[in-house]
Formats: C-alpha cells, sequence, structure tokens
C-alpha cells in the first residue's frame, strides 16, 4: 500500500496546486524575456519529436526564423520539406511575457505574425517563421586503411586521424566515414602514402563549411590512468522505434541486450531474432548479423572487440556461448557446458577481460515468476583464451535475491577478470548498488537516494578495464515515463571496488552521472527493460559507453579516449 499512499500524496498537491489563481511573478531585469522556439512535427513517423530548436541571441529582434534541418534525422535522407505547413511551436517565456495570439500549429515556410509583450508591459509586433538549413557538419568520424586492417584515430579538435601501425603503408586505400552528407576529397579509396601523411578536404552538405584533416601514421601518448574527461563526446540520444525499427514500450517478450564489435552497436531482443545492429556513432540501423544460425538469447562485448553470444536453457540444459570477430562472421562455439541449477540462465551475460586472453564470464540465474526467485550466478573463468573454471556463485547468505527477466532479473558485473573477484548487482526492488564478493560475503550496500526510486529500476549494469583503471557503468530505466519518471546514467571508478560508499547516485566514485537523461516515450507505462555496455577499442584509445531503455523510448551513446592532448 506504500506506493499507492504516495500516488494519492502527490496527486492530491498537483489537485490543490491547480486550484490556485495565477499569481504576478516580479521580472528580473537580468533575465531573457524570450529565450527560443522549438519545434514539433504533428504528424507522421516522427510526430510529437523536436524537429529543431532556434536559441535566441536578441531578444529585441522582431523577425524570428526557425532553422529546420534539410533531414531528419540528418543522418537519413528523409527531406522535411513535407512537414514544414503544419508544425507546433513553442516559446521559452520568462514569467509575465505573453505571446498574442497563442502559439499553435504554424506553417513555416510563411511569415507568422504576433504580438509579443515583456514583463515590464512593453509590447511589439514580432515575425515566427521557418527556413530549411543545409548542415554544417564536416568531420571525418571514422577512418580506417584497408589493408593492412588499422582503425584510425579520430581527433575532432585537433582535425588529424591517428594510424597506430608499424606497418609500411606507402600505398594503402582506406574508407571513411563523415558528417551526414558531408562529401570528402581527394577519395580514400585511392591508394595513398600514409607514412608521409595524408590531407583530407571535409566538405559539408552546405558546400561551404569545410574542414582539413590530417591523417598519418604515429603513436599517440595516453594520460597515465583512465580516460581525459574533456574528450567525452555525447554520440545520440534518440526514440529507437521510429528512428531504428526497435520494440515499442508495449511490445512484451523483449530481453533486450547491447554489444559492441568494430565500430557497431548489436542489438538483441532475446526472443530468438536474429540481432540487429547500428552505426556506432551514427546510431543508424544497418542490418542483421550474420548469426550463422545461432537464435541468441543476449549479446555482450569483451574488452577486445570480440561479441559474444550465449542461449537461454532451463535447469539441465545446455548452456553454450559463441564469440564472433565482426557483425559479418559468423559465431564460433566458445564453450558449453550444463546448467547445474534448477534455475534458468541466459538473458543476462556479462564480460570483463579477453576471452583470447584472461577474462570471466558472468551469466544470471533468473527467478521464476510466481515460484522463486534466485540468488545464483553462473561465472566462467578464462585463462589463456581457454575455459579454466565452470562455478556457480550462491549469493543466499548474503541475503540478495532477484525475479524473472528482464524487469526483475540483475546483471552481475565482476570487478577483475580472475575466478575470486568481487562483482556488483542490483535489482528492483529496492534498487541498491550492491558489491559482493565471490564466496557471498556482502562487503557494502549503496541505496539509491532518489524520492522517485520506486518509480525507477537500477538493473542494468557492465563493467570494464580500460587504461589501467576499472569502469562500472549503471543505467536506471523507467517503469512509469508518463508520470515524469525518466532514466539516468551513471559511470563510476571501481578500481578500488571498496571506495564506493554512500548513495549510488551521490558516490564519489562517479566520474561521470547523468541524472536525467532525455526521453521520448511518455504515452502509457510498459515494460521497463533496458542494458547497458561498455566497449573500449581494440586499440586501447578509446572507449564507447550505450544505453537502452524499451518503455521511456530512448537509445543513446557517448565516447571517451585516453589520449594526451
Amino acid at each position: 500500500m506504500k506506493k499507492i499512499h504516495i500516488l494519492t500524496a502527490v496527486l492530491t498537491l498537483l489537485v490543490a496546486a491547480s486550484c490556485h489563481s495565477p499569481e504576478y511573478v516580479e521580472s528580473t531585469a537580468e533575465r531573457q524575456n524570450l529565450t527560443s522556439f522549438e519545434a514539433f512535427f504533428t504528424f507522421g513517423p516522427f510526430m510529437d519529436q523536436s524537429m529543431c530548436k532556434l536559441n535566441i541571441t536578441d531578444e529585441n529582434a522582431d523577425r524570428f526564423v526557425i532553422p529546420v534541418p534539410w533531414f531528419f534525422p540528418e543522418t537519413s535522407d528523409n527531406e522535411t520539406s513535407p512537414y514544414m505547413t503544419k508544425v507546433r511551436v513553442q516559446a521559452a517565456l520568462q514569467p509575465n511575457c505573453t505571446i498574442e495570439p497563442a502559439l499553435t500549429l504554424l506553417d513555416l515556410t510563411k511569415d507568422n505574425m504576433f504580438r509579443f509583450t515583456n514583463a515590464k508591459g512593453e509590447s511589439r509586433n514580432i515575425c515566427i517563421t521557418g527556413e530549411r538549413v543545409k548542415s554544417k557538419a564536416c568531420d571525418i568520424l571514422v577512418f580506417s586503411l584497408d589493408d593492412p586492417a588499422v582503425s584510425g584515430i579520430v581527433d575532432k579538435n585537433k582535425k588529424t586521424v591517428t594510424l597506430v601501425s608499424a606497418e609500411d603503408l606507402s600505398a594503402c586505400t582506406a574508407s571513411a566515414q563523415v558528417s551526414a552528407h558531408a562529401t570528402i576529397s581527394p577519395d580514400p579509396s585511392t591508394p595513398q602514402d600514409y607514412n608521409k601523411g595524408v590531407r583530407f578536404r571535409v566538405t559539408a552538405h552546405d558546400g561551404q563549411t569545410f574542414s582539413e584533416y590530417t591523417v598519418i601514421k604515429t603513436v599517440p601518448d595516453k594520460i597515465d590512468k583512465g580516460f581525459d574527461k574533456s574528450s567525452l563526446e555525447a554520440l545520440f540520444n534518440f526514440e529507437p522505434v521510429s528512428m531504428a525499427g526497435l520494440p515499442a514500450y508495449n511490445t512484451a517478450d523483449i530481453f533486450p541486450s547491447l554489444a559492441v564489435t568494430g565500430g557497431k552497436l548489436v542489438f538483441c531482443y532475446g526472443n530468438g531474432s536474429a540481432p540487429v545492429f547500428l552505426n556506432g556513432v551514427t546510431g543508424v540501423k544497418e542490418g542483421e548479423i550474420n548469426a550463422g544460425g545461432v537464435a541468441p538469447a543476449a549479446v555482450t562485448n569483451d574488452e577486445a572487440e570480440n561479441l559474444i553470444l550465449c542461449n537461454h536453457v532451463d535447469g539441465g540444459g545446455e548452456f553454450k556461448i559463441w564469440k564472433a570477430t565482426s557483425v559479418k562472421t559468423a559465431p564460433e562455439l566458445f564453450h558449453s557446458f550444463t546448467n547445474s541449477t534448477d534455475l534458468p540462465m541466459g538473458y543476462s551475460i556479462k564480460v570483463i577481460g579477453d576471452i583470447d586472453g584472461d577474462a570471466v564470464i558472468d551469466i544470471t540465474h533468473e527467478g521464476i515468476a510466481g515460484v522463486t526467485s534466485s540468488s545464483k550466478v553462473t561465472r566462467v573463468t578464462v585463462a589463456g583464451g581457454s575455459v579454466a573454471d565452470v562455478s556457480v556463485l550462491d549469493l543466499a547468505g548474503s541475503g540478495l535475491a532477484w525475479g524473472g527477466a528482464p524487469v526483475n532479473n540483475t546483471d552481475a558485473v565482476a570487478v577483475a577478470p580472475t575466478r575470486n573477484a568481487g562483482m556488483f548487482l542490483s535489482y528492483y526492488d529496492p534498487n541498491v548498488l550492491h558489491y559482493v564478493m565471490a564466496d557471498g560475503t556482502l562487503k557494502s550496500s549503496l541505496p539509491f537516494n532518489n524520492g522517485s526510486s520506486w518509480a525507477l529500476n537500477v538493473n542494468n549494469l557492465d563493467s570494464k578495464q580500460f587504461n589501467h583503471a576499472t569502469y562500472m557503468s549503471l543505467f536506471v530505466v523507467s517503469h512509469f515515463p508518463h508520470w515524469g519518471c525518466g532514466p539516468a546514467l551513471y559511470l563510476y571508478d571501481i578500481s578500488d571496488p571498496a571506495a564506493l560508499s554512500g548513495n549510488l547516485d551521490e558516490t564519489t566514485s562517479i566520474v561521470l552521472g547523468k541524472s536525467s537523461v532525455d526521453w521520448f516515450q511518455k504515452a502509457d507505462a510498459g515494460f521497463a527493460a533496458g542494458d547497458v555496455v561498455l566497449a573500449p577499442t581494440k586499440d586501447g584509445f578509446k572507449m564507447y559507453l550505450y544505453y537502452y531503455d524499451q518503455n521511456s523510448g530512448v537509445l543513446g551513446g557517448y565516447s571517451v579516449d585516453c589520449i594526451k592532448k
């Protein structure tokens, strides 16, 4: 009944607040009266999504032209011209400012006249219109040589691409991915001498803006430990149903998991369907992986860009782990064993280390709804590229127990690629992050200091080593996005896991904290399922972080690097 009492109290407050008459709010002279106009689609596949936003720098202007992107999303070929005549526009105003008549649906191909009154009562006529604009983006996003196969390290600030190689690169062809609708010259497919360095010009879609990049063979220096915080780059954050064809919030029997290999973000449905892959930089869906007849229940990746897949079995079934080196390479069986428990397993698999060297693979056993909870994790220890041990870790003695997948299950992530390494796990409900040793000893528990914790789900974790540091990501998905409770993202330095203390959303071990991630599904409650994945590149210079929330309708990603600037 606790949750019902909370909801009743919230609704009572909302009703009470709605009964008050509007009050005059004293204006602040330092504040800008009119700060932005934002345009939204009103029909079509992107209905209610933001089309574009005009941030106003001169509030005394009398004409405001909203810059509508030529394509939406900009990485697509979907032209925006059909949507220009029926656009919903919202204005960001300070208290006591008004626009008359009220903003409703506008035709942005025409001049729309309004009367703006500021907080001092001063009025003037303004015009709101729109203009389709071509992108000015002109960067190299990905650059790689064909033979020998070398992935370049792109530095957008310095406009350089570094090729880390000791081989002769005097006559190599290459491939490049540039900003959407931009062009590159000379053609990278033409052989070039990269021992001496090659300059490329990237020209934006507008035909005028350009950048020049130098591609050269060298080895950049790294910072001493971890990643450079100034290198953090938001890659994308979008609504995945309309943008990538991923499942809707209310689609049942989806057990989502993510993985990364060769710059591709892999999405697994967990229901036997072939996983799909997206461009890891732009988020554009590119196709299905070569599953080679495997129907995976879950996917993940190690620290060497190996794609790892597994099946789902009940107690006594044969559990299988496959690996693939790319989305185009058919998976090969890595190891199989009998599930010696009476609980199902396979909807959550997490790896730390390199399975061609030393690694730990943790597979969670799920509870069975209406029958029993679970406290078991199967740990597969890999040494020198071969499986050295398979053990079932029983955490019941620590008082930990979770339910079924995907909503009430937990991810279990090790803190090191060794058999006796401790692990972190968390699940709903309560939303507490636990650090427990392999022998079941509970070392610490970090609660979620969020007043809406009951509406959230903290069961998405991953851990990876990167540049002499160990990191853990936690993605919080939402049970009730339509009530304003959205997802959150945290990245922790767990090089010293015992140092995590306090609250999971406030501990000093957080190196990246997004207590509110923009989300796009706000119609109703569906399935609070998702995943998060960390993916260092094989060369050790970059690390990617991706997250997915089916219920809130969001897929996003970040990148960081450890290059010494």
